[in-house]
């Protein structure tokens, strides 16, 4: 069955979008590595003093924008790096959530993990994982890594931190497809979700200081 394409949604991230909304963030206009983008972190109070599987760590922390999509495609520039606040697990963790219902009650991730990236030559198993999908509130990284320790979940990638990388996903269903700087990279044909429409997020973790421009957003 064919999937009817609309006009693709732009937005430059020069500034916050009218309409967005703040999940345990805050978001910024800055001008970074050449490009006009939007800073993104989690609030003080959530990194000082949040509780890991509580205020952070695969949690809703994210700006929401103001357009929604079941299946289609998401692209977006991101440059992460750790901030001062970073434990010494954090790895620059920064990307796509979708699908958010009810401001963050439930939704899916892809994110980013460029300390674990291949330029960085981190140790294995680290290598393979630089990407990470995950389903809010059962599925986090964690017990993905538990029940599936195939590791189909997560995969490496050439990237490193505080470089600029092309992030897209691909969703039909239950299907995804992660392309990162023009590779495929991870592919999935049953996530953990029940496909519903929901609002994208621009999502950070903990010890991160992320970077977000040029998002598209493709309906199918």
């Amino acid at each position: 069955m064919s999937h009817q394409r609309n006009a693709p949604k732009v937005y430059d991230l020069a500034s916050l979008p009218t309409g967005s909304t703040l999940r345990s963030v805050t978001a910024v206009p800055t001008a970074i590595a050449g490009r006009r983008a939007l800073r993104v972190e989690l609030t003080d109070e959530v990194s000082r003093r949040g509780q890991p599987g509580i205020d952070y760590v695969d949690m809703p922390t994210f700006v929401i924008l103001p357009v929604d999509l079941t299946n289609g495609t998401i692209a977006v520039d991101v440059l992460s790096r750790l901030n001062h606040t970073a434990p010494n697990y954090a790895r620059g963790f920064a990307g796509i959530a979708y699908r958010i219902t009810n401001g963050g009650d439930g939704f899916e991730a892809v994110y980013l993990r460029p300390l674990n990236g291949r330029k960085v030559s981190p140790p294995s198993p680290r290598d393979t994982r630089a990407i990470q999908y995950f389903s809010y509130p059962d599925w986090k990284f964690q017990r993905l890594r538990d029940e599936d320790p195939d590791g189909r979940y997560e995969a490496g990638a050439d990237v490193g931190p505080d470089e600029w990388i092309n992030l897209r996903i691909d969703v039909d269903e239950k299907q995804l497809k992660v392309t990162v700087d023009g590779q495929e990279l991870l592919m999935l044909t049953e996530t953990k979700a029940t496909p519903v429409s929901g609002a994208i997020g621009l999502f950070v973790d903990i010890g991160t200081e992320a970077f977000f421009a040029n998002l598209t957003v493709i309906s199918r």
